[in-house]
C-alpha cells in the first residue's frame, strides 16, 4: 500500500523512511538488540560482583562504583548524546556506540586490576549514552504508521523493561559456568551482530540544515545530571545529611534549574521545552522515571532475599524473574496495539501502575518459609502486568508527533528520566532498607534468626516503598494524561512509504 503525505517542506532523511515494510522490521530487530545489549548491562554485572571483587581483590567500599562509574557516565551524557544524533546523524551515532560500547566491554572485562575495570564500566556508559537515544530515535523516525509504530514500540518497551531479569538470568548463567568476565565479554556478540545489521540496513539520516550544538546548556545538564546521579549513589555510602550526599544534589538541582531557564533563551536550545510541554508527553516521562525507580524494588531486593534468604544459586534467581518478564511482554503487546488505540493512555497507563503497586504489596508479605508458586510467582506476574501497560506505551508516547530535527533528543530525554528514576530508586531504597535492618536489630540480641528477620523487615519496607512510587505514578498519570484516544498530529512530518 502507497501513502504519500505532504505536510510540510521538509524531506524525512531518516533511517528507515521509504524502506519496505519487511526492511523496517529488520532495523526493529537491529535496534532491539543494541537495546538489549545496555539494558543488560544495568543487572548483568550485579551478579557478578561478588566474583569479580574475590578476583580482583576490591573492598566492599569500592564496589559500588563498578555500578556507579556506569551510570554516572549514562546518566550524565544521555541528552548530549540524543542532540549528536539529530546533529550528526542517527546511523553513525549508532555505529559509534555499538563500537565503543564493545571495546569499552571488552577493557572491563580484560581487567586485571579494580581501576581497568571501573575505566571500562565508565566508557560503557559513554558509549551507552550515544547508543541508547540514538536507537530510540530510529524507531520513531522508522515507524510512522500508526499500527505498525504500535506494534514496534511494544516490542521495544517490553525488551526495556524485560531486559533487567534477562540481565539477572543471563549474569547468573555465565558467572555460575563460565566467568564474571564473561558478563562484559558477551557484549561483544551482541556489539557485532548490531553493528553489521546497522551497516546493511541502517541509512544515513543526516539533516541538511544542522543547527549549533547549545554548549553551555550541554554543561549545564550534563554537570546538573551527574551531581543528581552521584549525590543519589553517596547517598548508599553516606547519610543523607552528609554533604556529599546533599551538596551534589543540591548543586544537581540548581544546575538545571539554571538549564531550563537557559532553554528559554538559547538560540538552538539543547533540549526545546517544546518536547517537554505536551501533557501526554509529560505524563510518560514522569511514568517512565516512576517504573524506572519502582522498578528496583523486585529486581534488586527480590534478588537479595531469593539468594540470601531462601539460597537459590545465580541461575536460579535468574529462571525466577522469567514469568514477569512473560507478563510484561503480553500486556505490552495488548497495551500498545489494542488498548492505547482505542481507549487511549488514561485508563491504561494508570491501571498499570496500580497494578504493579499491588505486586509490590503482595511481596511485603514474604517470610524465610514462602513458597515460590504460592508467593512470588503471583506476585512476579501481577508485577509484569503491570510493568507492560506503562512502559512500552509511555516510551512510544514520549516521541509520539516530535519533528525528526528532535528525535535523538527527545529519545534521549526518555532514557535520562528511566536512568535518574532508576538512580533515585536504588540509592532510596538501599537507604530505607538499610535503616529499616538498623532500627529492627535496636534492642535485640544478634544471632543468625534475628538478622535473618532484620533483613526481611529490610526487603519489605523497600517493597512497600516501590508500591508508594506506583501509587503516585497513578495519581500523576490520571490527572496529567489527556481523555481519548491520541489524536494523529496532521501538521507533523511524516514520512513518505514507497
Amino acid at each position: 500500500m502507497t501513502q504519500t503525505t505532504t505536510v510540510d517542506a521538509r524531506v524525512d532523511t531518516s533511517p528507515g523512511a521509504g524502506s519496505a515494510p519487511a526492511h523496517r522490521w529488520w532495523v526493529l530487530a537491529v535496534i532491539g538488540l543494541a537495546q538489549l545489549m545496555v539494558v543488560l548491562d544495568a543487572t548483568i554485572v550485579n551478579i557478578a560482583l561478588p566474583s569479580a571483587q574475590r578476583d580482583l581483590g576490591f573492598s566492599d567500599s569500592d564496589r559500588q562504583w563498578v555500578v556507579t562509574a556506569y551510570s554516572l557516565a549514562f546518566g550524565s551524557l544521555l541528552l548530549l548524546g540524543g542532540r549528536l544524533a539529530d546533529l550528526i546523524g542517527r546511523k553513525i551515532v549508532f555505529l559509534v556506540g555499538v563500537v565503543g560500547f564493545a571495546a569499552a566491554s571488552a577493557l572491563a572485562g580484560a581487567a586485571g586490576n579494580f581501576e581497568v575495570l571501573v575505566t571500562g564500566r565508565a566508557l560503557q556508559g559513554l558509549f551507552g549514552a550515544l547508543l541508547a537515544p540514538a536507537a530510540l530515535s530510529l524507531l520513531n523516525t522508522t515507524f510512522t504508521e500508526a499500527r505498525e509504530r504500535a506494534k514496534a514500540f511494544g516490542i521495544f518497551g517490553a525488551i526495556a523493561g524485560a531486559g533487567g531479569g534477562i540481565g539477572l538470568l543471563l549474569g547468573g548463567l555465565l558467572t555460575e559456568h563460565l566467568s564474571w568476565r564473561w558478563t562484559l565479554y558477551v557484549n561483544l556478540l551482541f556489539a557485532v551482530l548490531a553493528f553489521a545489521g546497522g551497516v546493511v540496513l541502517l541509512r544515513r539520516g543526516a539533516p541538511a540544515n544542522r543547527p549549533k550544538l547549545d554548549l553551555p546548556g550541554t554543561v549545564l545538564v550534563s554537570a546538573g545530571l551527574f551531581g543528581l546521579v552521584y549525590g543519589f549513589s553517596n547517598a548508599e555510602t553516606h547519610h543523607w545529611s552528609s554533604p556529599q550526599t546533599w551538596g551534589f544534589l543540591a548543586a544537581g538541582g540548581v544546575l538545571l534549574a539554571v538549564f531550563g531557564w537557559w532553554q528559554t533563551r538559547a538560540a538552538h536550545p539543547l533540549l526545546p521545552l517544546r518536547v517537554l510541554l505536551d501533557r501526554n508527553r509529560g505524563a510518560s516521562f514522569l511514568a517512565v522515571a516512576i517504573s524506572g525507580a519502582g522498578m528496583f524494588g523486585v529486581f534488586l531486593f527480590l534478588t537479595y532475599y531469593l539468594q540470601a534468604s531462601r539460597h537459590y544459586s545465580p541461575v536460579s534467581t535468574g529462571l525466577a524473574f522469567l514469568p514477569m518478564i512473560g507478563a510484561l511482554m503480553v500486556t505490552a503487546q495488548l497495551s500498545t496495539n489494542l488498548l492505547i488505540p482505542r481507549i487511549g493512555p488514561k485508563p491504561v497507563v494508570p491501571l498499570g501502575m496500580g497494578l504493579a503497586a499491588a505486586g509490590m504489596v503482595w511481596l511485603t508479605g514474604l517470610d524465610m518459609t514462602s513458597g515460590y508458586a504460592a508467593s512470588v510467582l503471583p506476585a512476579l506476574v501481577v508485577t509484569g502486568l503491570g510493568l507492560g501497560l506503562v512502559l512500552p506505551p509511555a516510551m512510544s508516547l514520549a516521541t509520539d508527533r516530535i519533528g525528526p530535527e528532535d528525535a535523538g533528543v527527545a529519545s534521549a530525554a526518555v532514557n535520562t528520566m528511566q536512568q535518574i528514576g532508576g538512580s533515585i530508586g536504588t540509592a532510596l531504597l538501599n537507604t530505607l532498607a538499610a535503616s529499616a535492618a538498623t532500627d529492627y536489630l535496636k534492642g535485640r540480641q544478634p544471632g543468625p534468626q534475628v538478622i535473618a528477620q532484620a533483613q526481611l523487615h529490610s526487603y519489605s519496607t523497600a517493597y512497600w516503598w516501590s508500591a508508594g512510587f506506583f501509587a503516585v505514578g497513578l495519581l500523576l498519570t490520571a490527572v496529567l494524561y489527556r481523555r481519548g484516544r491520541v489524536q494523529q498530529d496532521p501538521d507533523a512530518p511524516v514520512a513518505v512509504h514507497m
